[in-house]
C-alpha cells in the first residue's frame, strides 16, 4: 500500500482551501493531520478518498480505501445490521474469491503466484473471523449491536461508533479517519490506538486529539501556513516532536517579523527627515549661494531616492504570523467578599430526566445525576475537574452549578454579585434573526443584556477583538457561516465578555485546534479566577493532573 500527494490544491467558489499539499505514506505509516478550523482537514480526506477531484495537483494510492466521517447519514430505514451486512459482504466477497481458486486450481499447469495473491489477500483480511471481529468492534467501541435497531434512531456519537466498528473491521488499505476519538470514551480509545499501532496498511487520521498522536502518529501535516505560507510536514513521530518544533518555528518567525517591521520602521524614519531636510535643516539663507542651494538640494533628492530604492531592495515580505490568545485577566473575587466563601456550591444534588425520556440503560435510578450527600463548592481561584465516561452525569454538574438547570433535590448557593462563564458541549444552534448577525453584534447584544440584568460591570468588559480567538474579518461575518471551531471560539470569547469570577468549562477541546488547546491549557493553570472543567481530552487531564479530581464514576 502507498499513498502520494503531490502538489494538491482545493478550492471551493470564492474561497481557497489548501494549495501546494505534498506528502506520502507507505505500509505501517500513520499520518496525523492537524491545523485550526477552515484548514481543509476534512476536505484533504475526501481528496485522498477520491470523493473530490483536486483542484491542481494528483494523488495517487494502491488498494482498498475506507473513510471515516464525523457524521454518518444514513439512508432512511437503514439499520445496524445493514452495515454490519455491508461489511461482512465485502469480507466474504474474497473468502469465496479463495475458495473458487482452491477449488479450481490445477497443480500441473496452475498459476501458483495468482493463487498466493488470493490467499495472502484473504490471511491480511482474516476472512475467516470477520464476524467476531465486528461484534468484538462493536463492543470494545461502545456501540449499539441490535441489527434491527434503526441508524436514524441512534444518536450521533452511537452511529459515529457502528460505523468505526465496521471500517476497522474491513481492515483496508488506507484507512482514513475524521476526529475519531470526538466519541470514544477511554477505554474505546485503548482499544481504537491499539487497531492502528497495529494496522498493515496506511492510516491517515485528522485528529485535535493530542495523546493520540503521541501514541500513534509516525509522522504530522500541519495544515496551517507556515512563514512562506506553506504547510509543513513533520517528519517525526508524536505530538510532543511536532510541538518542540513547531514552536521553535513559530519563535523563529515572530523574531523575523519583528525584526523585519523594525528595520522598515527604522528606514521609513530615515527616509522622512531626508525629505524634511530638503525645505528644513540644510537650507541656507535667501538670497546667499544661489548655486550652492541648488546643488544641495539635488545631494537630498538623490540621498532620499536612494534610501527607497533600499527600502524596497531590502524588504522581506513576511507575513505576520498567528495571533496568539491573549488571555485576559480576571478577577478571583470582588471587593468585599469573604475568601473563605465559594463563588458557587451545591449540596446533594439531583436532575432528574424529563418524564418519559430516561435511557432505558440510565443508572442512578433513572436520574441524570445523582449525588447524595456530596458537596461541590468552587471557591474564588478554586480548581475542578470533573471526570467519567459518557452518561455519568458531567454536562448536568456544570448546568447545576452555573443555575441554568433546576435541581429536583438539593440545593444551590452563589456568592452575591458572583459573574458566571459558561462553555457548553456544543454551540447552542443559530435561528431566525441571530443568523443574520455578524459576531461583533452578537457579542455587544450579549453586553447589553449582561448591562440590563447587572451580571456585568462596565468598567471590565473584555473586548472581544484583543483576544486572538477570531479575526477581525470573521467577526464581521454572520455567526451561521462560521465553522464549528470558529463559533466554537466564539462561545469562549462570549464566556469571557464579563470577566467572570468563575468559568464553567465542558468538554473545552471539541472543535478547537491542538494549538489553540495548548494556549488555553496555560492559561487555566494560571488565571485568577475559579475554574470547572468537564473533559474526555486525555492530555488535558495530564495537564490539570494537580487539579482536584470529582470522579463521578465513583460518586455516581
Amino acid at each position: 500500500m502507498h499513498l502520494v500527494a503531490q502538489d494538491l490544491g482545493f478550492a471551493y467558489p470564492g474561497r481557497p482551501v489548501m494549495d501546494g499539499v505534498s506528502f506520502s505514506v507507505s505500509q505501517g505509516g500513520r499520518l496525523g493531520v492537524v491545523g485550526e478550523n477552515g484548514s481543509g482537514k476534512s476536505t484533504l480526506l475526501h481528496l485522498l478518498a477520491g470523493d473530490l477531484p483536486p483542484k491542481s495537483g494528483e494523488v495517487r494510492r494502491q488498494g482498498s480505501v475506507a473513510l471515516v466521517e464525523q457524521e454518518l447519514h444514513p439512508e432512511p430505514g437503514q439499520t445496524i445490521g445493514d452495515l454490519i451486512a455491508g461489511t461482512l459482504e465485502g469480507l466474504r466477497t474474497a473468502a469465496a474469491e479463495l475458495d473458487a481458486a482452491a477449488a479450481a486450481f490445477d497443480h500441473a499447469s496452475g498459476d501458483l503466484a495468482v493463487l498466493e495473491r488470493t490467499l495472502s489477500l484473504a490471511e491480511h483480511l482474516a476472512v475467516w473471523d470477520a464476524d467476531r471481529r465486528v461484534e468484538v468492534a462493536l463492543t470494545r467501541l461502545g456501540a449499539p449491536r441490535d441489527p434491527a435497531r434503526r441508524l436514524d434512531q441512534l444518536s450521533v456519537g452511537e452511529r459515529f461508533r457502528v460505523r468505526l466498528a465496521c471500517r476497522l473491521a474491513e481492515r483496508a488499505d488506507l484507512l482514513l479517519l475524521d476526529e475519531p476519538t470526538n466519541h470514544l470514551d477511554d477505554s474505546a480509545i485503548e482499544f481504537l490506538t491499539g487497531e492502528l499501532v497495529a494496522w498493515r496498511g496506511a492510516v491517515v487520521l485528522v485528529t485535535h486529539d493530542r495523546e493520540l498522536l503521541d501514541d500513534v502518529a509516525t509522522a504530522i501535516l500541519d495544515l496551517d501556513p507556515s512563514w512562506d505560507g506553506k504547510p509543513v510536514l513533520y517528519g517525526q513521530p508524536g505530538y510532543l516532536a511536532y510541538r518542540f518544533a513547531k514552536t521553535q518555528a513559530l519563535h523563529r518567525w515572530r523574531q523575523r517579523y519583528r525584526a523585519e517591521r523594525k528595520r522598515a520602521a527604522a528606514l521609513a524614519e530615515r527616509l522622512d527627515e531626508s525629505y524634511e531636510g530638503l525645505s528644513d535643516e540644510w537650507r541656507p539663507g535667501k538670497g546667499s549661494q544661489k548655486h550652492r542651494r541648488a546643488t544641495r538640494a539635488r545631494i537630498h533628492v538623490k540621498a532620499a531616492d536612494r534610501l527607497v530604492q533600499k527600502l524596497e531592495a531590502e524588504a522581506i515580505e513576511v507575513p505576520a504570523p498567528p495571533v496568539e490568545l491573549g488571555f485576559p485577566d480576571l478577577p478571583a473575587m470582588s471587593p468585599g467578599w469573604d475568601p473563605s466563601n465559594p463563588v458557587v456550591e451545591v449540596r446533594s444534588p439531583r436532575v432528574d430526566f424529563p418524564a418519559g425520556s430516561a435511557p432505558a440503560a440510565a443508572g442512578n435510578d433513572g436520574a441524570r445525576l445523582d449525588l447524595p450527600g456530596t458537596r461541590v463548592a468552587i471557591p474564588p481561584s478554586g480548581r475542578l475537574l470533573v471526570v467519567g465516561p459518557n452518561g455519568t452525569g458531567k454536562s448536568t454538574l456544570l448546568a447545576a452549578l452555573a443555575g441554568t438547570l433546576e435541581l429536583d433535590r438539593g440545593s444551590r448557593t452563589v456568592a452575591a454579585g458572583a459573574r458566571i462563564g459558561v462553555v457548553g458541549q456544543e454551540s447552542e444552534p443559530i435561528t431566525g434573526k441571530a443568523r443574520l448577525r455578524s459576531g461583533f453584534e452578537t457579542y455587544a447584544d450579549e453586553a447589553l443584556r449582561l448591562l440590563a440584568s447587572g451580571e456585568l460591570d462596565p468598567d471590565h468588559v473584555v473586548p472581544v477583538a484583543g483576544l486572538g480567538l477570531l479575526s477581525e474579518e470573521d467577526l464581521d461575518r454572520p455567526l451561521a457561516e462560521l465553522s464549528a471551531g470558529q463559533r466554537r471560539r466564539f462561545e469562549l470569547a462570549r464566556a469571557l465578555l464579563h470577566a467572570p469570577h468563575l468559568l464553567l468549562l465542558d468538554e473545552p477541546t471539541n472543535h478547537l485546534s491542538i494549538d489553540l488547546v495548548d494556549e488555553l491549557t496555560r492559561a487555566l493553570q494560571v488565571t485568577p479566577c475559579a475554574v470547572v472543567v468537564a473533559t474526555h481530552d486525555r492530555r488535558m487531564r495530564s495537564d490539570l493532573e494537580d487539579w482536584p479530581v470529582l470522579d463521578l464514576t465513583q460518586t455516581g
